[in-house]
């Protein structure tokens, strides 16, 4: 789970704070469902909620359940939201309006408006700037609280680590993945032979399996009868299966070890293949699409608002893109990072080294091609993707990777249960609807 108020999410927010504000609009009298710790949970809230969750299940088609049970899941929800918020006061966790500003305009820079065109789209389906802050205030606080409260109680130890690596190594059975080392006898088929020669070749590659498979010598076989290498006995080598032809690998996945395969045909004839040996992976292997970008960053403080600094960045954005300079120069003359030297050139990053209001919009570009202005905690980016590739991690690298996904994995869990004992722990009285 990831606990950031990312840029998809806050482009999200913007379509379902719509919804909830036709559901506003639409109820006429308001009552109290709930009561958590004497703060009110009323009838709207939970209207408007179900509307964004069903939304939500259809936009991912995903089937929407009964009314009773959606609406009991929703106020649910907005139960334990409510108690994990008082929870945040009482440990004085405040946002300040630098966050919301940020994420305003993150939701703004997400729906392709300024600041001020979100305020007015928002104004129009009848919801209010300060909603809509508020809304992005209490998403903001709900992070911080978790990030608080449940990132401190995960730690994955190194034992942690090892384990998982023998697991995931012990169930590696992919065929493409094993080392295999096989010798072949070939029957060459002449590329314009008519059906009788390959016939004739075929039974003459059968008579040879049957002898290969009674128990004669199959290395004395292919010195004596094959049509390929002979200098090894037709051996190739312990090497990976995915070096091998696909027609190879597949005939031989389930042959035991000292066996022989049935005829394999190619364009080349028939051939026999005999299984010298089998290992399973020397190492856990993994590879990842590494990411290659460029970019140039003004921070933003008293000197340089957000809405100038992306002001700036779009004319830098217009320079580069009309052939009056290039990025490197650019990010030379203006970026504020470190970067600044090699021209804005970051190297090459495994997915989740960035920032996520950086990375969603790195990962939506093509190669080449470059951003608008981007807003996030640093200050606000522009961005160049100049390559992607894949490759495959050293064995420290698979190490972190395996460590993060047990850490995510370990958080979803410790996070179900804090929630659990913070709603448990909140003095709740449910309320009937007025007759």
């Amino acid at each position: 789970m990831k606990f950031r108020l990312g840029a998809l999410a806050l482009a999200a927010t913007l379509w379902l704070l719509a919804v909830s504000a036709q559901a506003q609009k639409a109820e006429s009298a308001d009552f109290v469902v709930a009561v958590v710790n004497s703060e009110p949970i009323t009838n709207s809230e939970v209207r408007s909620a179900l509307l964004r969750v069903t939304a939500q299940l259809k936009a991912a088609e995903q089937p929407v359940p009964s009314l009773d049970d959606l609406r009991r899941g929703v106020l649910e929800r907005l139960i334990s939201d409510h108690a994990q918020l008082q929870l945040a006061a009482e440990y004085g966790i405040r946002v300040d309006d630098a966050a919301v500003d940020l994420a305003e305009q993150n939701l703004a820079r997400q729906s392709q408006l300024d600041v001020a065109g979100l305020r007015q789209r928002m104004a129009k389906d009848g919801l209010s700037s300060d909603a809509v802050r508020k809304q992005l205030r209490e998403q903001i606080t709900l992070s911080r609280l978790r990030e608080r409260e449940v990132d401190a109680r995960v730690r994955i130890s190194d034992t942690d680590v090892d384990r998982a690596l023998a697991e995931q190594q012990a169930a590696n059975t992919d065929p493409l993945a094993q080392e295999i080392n096989l010798a072949q006898l070939l029957v060459a088929v002449p590329e314009k032979a008519d059906a009788s020669l390959v016939a004739q070749l075929q039974a003459q590659a059968q008579a040879l399996l049957v002898r290969a498979r009674s128990g004669e010598d199959f290395a004395t076989l292919v010195r004596q009868y094959s049509d390929a290498d002979r200098s090894k006995a037709g051996e190739f080598g312990l090497r990976r299966a995915d070096r091998y032809a696909p027609a190879f690998v597949q005939a031989t996945q389930n042959v035991a070890v000292g066996a022989v395969s049935d005829l394999v045909r190619t364009g080349a004839g028939f051939h026999l293949l005999k299984v010298l040996e089998r290992r399973a992976p020397s190492s856990l292997s993994k590879s990842v699409q590494q990411t290659r970008a460029r970019h140039i960053l003004l921070r933003t403080g008293a000197e340089l608002s957000a809405f100038a600094a992306s002001a700036k960045l779009a004319a830098i954005r217009q320079s580069i893109v009309s052939g009056k300079t290039d990025f490197a120069t650019a990010a030379r003359a203006n970026s504020q990072d470190g970067s600044a030297a090699q021209g804005g050139d970051l190297g090459w990053a495994n997915p989740g080294m960035y920032v996520p209001e950086f990375e969603e919009v790195m990962n939506s570009l093509k190669e080449g091609e470059i951003s608008q202005p981007v807003v996030s905690r640093f200050g606000v980016h522009l961005i160049q993707l100049t390559e992607r590739r894949r490759v495959e991690l050293n064995p420290r690298d698979v190490r972190e990777l395996v460590r993060n996904q047990l850490r995510e994995a370990k958080l979803e869990e410790a996070y179900a249960t804090w929630a659990r004992d913070v709603r448990e722990r909140a003095y709740v009285e449910l309320r009937e609807p007025p007759q």
